[in-house]
């Protein structure tokens, strides 16, 4: 069920929003080489409790009932589009690195995500990151009432468009509120179909994801890292919005 949030609704989701933003804040000051990810995630989580929330991630159920995840922040490398789990493993110079964070504040959820490199990338590398975040900015933009869902899906496909990137499809944005994925979903690609009329007090993560080949993936056999199925680096940046009469609001901000 779609549900229109009220204003102080939006409110509590904002103050997740800034916590899931200070996280990330604090990731990208400590990220270098050999960093392990396990100490990205542990500070990601001493942050998240300190603040009063709780990460949204941790425990959260995947497609094996049996292996729910482990950890308070996603952290994809290179090839791995979403869902990373961090562990043993040290950052090295020159790898793209995506974190995608969550948390929950008095039962409401903010969720966001963004990809840096480590060291100096390369024009073409580069080009992904900038594009994949522009993408998310105007898929944002066209997120006024009276779009529909599928305006927000061709905004972000085009930016991919213009520079022949991979769109990622089998994952996409989602509305959110006292869950973390509520209806609608938000393809990053057009669909053909207008869906969700764009109302204000909807509440939704856009989070584009593009790769550098194919939109192809598979999951590893950890049963929850995506990865292009090609081998190709990708990148994903995501923010929580409010829709408003006066247009798009960003809840995911420090």
């Amino acid at each position: 069920m779609v549900t229109r949030k009220s204003r102080s609704e939006i409110e509590r989701m904002r103050r997740a929003g800034r916590v899931v933003a200070e996280v990330l804040d604090r990731i990208e000051a400590e990220l270098r080489p050999g960093v392990s990810t396990a100490h990205l995630d542990a500070l990601a989580e001493a942050h998240i409790r300190a603040s009063g929330a709780t990460p949204s991630f941790k425990g959260y159920p995947g497609i094996n009932p049996h292996r729910p995840f482990p950890a308070s922040v996603c952290i994809s490398i290179d090839d791995e589009i979403v869902h990373g789990i961090p562990g043993r493993r040290t950052i090295r110079e020159g790898q793209i690195v995506s974190v995608d964070a969550g948390a929950i504040v008095d039962g409401w959820h903010g969720d966001a995500a963004r990809t840096f490199f480590v060291g100096e990338p390369s024009p073409k590398v580069a080009q992904l990151i900038d594009l994949t975040r522009a993408a998310m900015m105007a898929g944002i933009a066209a997120a006024v009432p009276g779009n529909h869902i599928e305006d927000i899906s061709a905004a972000v496909e085009a930016v991919a468009a213009q520079a022949g990137l991979g769109v990622i499809r089998q994952f996409v944005g989602h509305g959110i509120g006292t869950a973390m994925h509520e209806e609608p979903q938000v393809p990053n690609f057009r669909t053909g179909r207008p869906g969700r009329k764009l109302e204000p007090g909807l509440c939704l993560a856009i989070e584009p994801m593009f790769t550098l080949g194919t939109h192809d993936t598979r999951i590893e056999s950890d049963d929850w890292t995506v990865v292009t199925a090609d081998g190709s680096m990708a990148a994903h940046f995501e923010h929580s919005i409010a829709v408003t009469e006066n247009g798009p609001e960003i809840l995911t901000v420090a």
